[in-house]
């Protein structure tokens, strides 16, 4: 491997992407961002090119996300510029460009999601025609833990799982592997991590059809077991089909079970603001088609890095590591309405705009 952050490399008919960070567990850089955005659209003007295959370098990730630690460092000693700061205005409009180019992408794209899938791992996957999952497939969009929200199109796709998983999903920031999935239709199949090479190559051979390219992950593709989350399907729907975290906790400590207690338990953890705000914004994506929901998505990014709960969420995970936020306000009860709304208002230099 190259020291390049991310690789374009031609095999047959595909276009393959690797992640180049592996060191970083594949975070993507907005360098990493402005390179991926023109090579999918080159690839997609491109005859010869039939499909794209993206994948990250190394055993241990796919992608863990972006690269929170630069917003952090960008705005953690400026709390009232912090609406102002190009990179946090940059970062996530050019992240979510992308995240609709690949949703609208008008040619395969198979995500090979080999080990840790987070954050903008998920934003640069589940918008993928086909996800394949592997044994060492960690997914999880783990946002409340940091004081914000499930971006990246994560609000639309959590709307959209089955009963009320991505609500769960969404708020506990609870990590699945391969057969949980599947279930939650996060991936569309499983393929052992060593039979993706010899994937590749299938897919290389194909004419660039879905059915074509369908039929190539199905003949690789494998059972992973039983899922785990089945067993607490229905707590799950009748705990998180509420549309306040209020009721959802008294939901939690009503089932009066030891997995209920640890959710609850788990929620009661996350930052206050986040949680009522990730409830509210994945209820609205539910009835929004794609670019409204990344719109109200962008509009929440720009207004959740101007407050102080992910900066202190950044300090507990990833700067002190003592796991300790201290979030205001600290407590759900203690978020009003009005807090709320404030975060779905567009920001002061605009929406985010689609050209094409």
């Amino acid at each position: 491997m190259t020291d390049a952050e991310i690789l374009f490399d031609r095999k047959g008919s595909l276009g393959l992407v690797t992640l180049n960070r592996p060191k970083a567990l594949n975070a993507l850089t907005l360098d990493m961002i402005r390179l991926f955005d023109p090579q999918l659209r080159a690839w997609a003007a491109d005859p010869a090119v039939k499909a794209v295959v993206v994948r990250g370098a190394g055993d241990k990730a796919f992608c863990a996300g972006g690269d929170v630690m630069k917003l952090y460092l960008a705005g953690k000693d400026d709390p009232k510029g912090r609406g102002e700061i190009p990179i946090i205005r940059e970062f996530f409009w050019d992240e979510y460009i992308l995240n609709r180019l690949i949703k609208r992408y008008p040619k395969p794209y198979v995500a090979l999601m080999d080990g840790v899938t987070m954050g903008g791992g998920v934003g640069i996957s589940e918008p993928a025609s086909h996800r394949v999952g592997t044994e060492r497939t960690l997914y999880a969009m783990p946002e409340t833990a940091i004081g914000i929200f499930p971006d990246v199109g994560g609000t639309y796709y959590l709307a959209r799982q089955p009963g009320q998983i991505g609500m769960y999903l969404g708020l506990t920031g609870d990590r699945l592997k391969a057969a949980d999935m599947l279930y939650a239709e996060a991936i569309d199949a499983y393929v052992p991590s060593a039979k993706l090479d010899a994937l590749v190559e299938d897919l290389a051979r194909t004419d660039g059809a879905h059915d074509s390219v369908s039929a190539a992950i199905a003949a690789h593709a494998e059972s992973p077991g039983e899922p785990p989350l089945a067993a607490h399907r229905a707590a799950i729907d009748r705990c998180f089909g509420h549309d306040r975290v209020e009721d959802i906790l008294a939901s939690l400590a009503a089932e009066g079970t030891e997995w209920a207690g640890a959710v609850k338990a788990t929620l009661e953890k996350m930052a206050p603001v986040s949680l009522k705000v990730t409830l509210a914004a994945i209820r609205r994506a539910a009835t929004m088609d794609f670019e409204d929901a990344m719109i109200q998505e962008y509009r929440l990014a720009q207004s959740m890095l101007g407050d102080d709960n992910f900066y202190e969420g950044i300090r507990a995970v990833l700067v002190d590591k003592d796991r300790n936020p201290r979030w205001t306000p600290a407590r759900v009860e203690e978020v009003s309405d009005e807090e709320v709304e404030r975060h779905f208002r567009a920001p002061a230099h605009g929406d985010l705009r689609f050209t094409n």
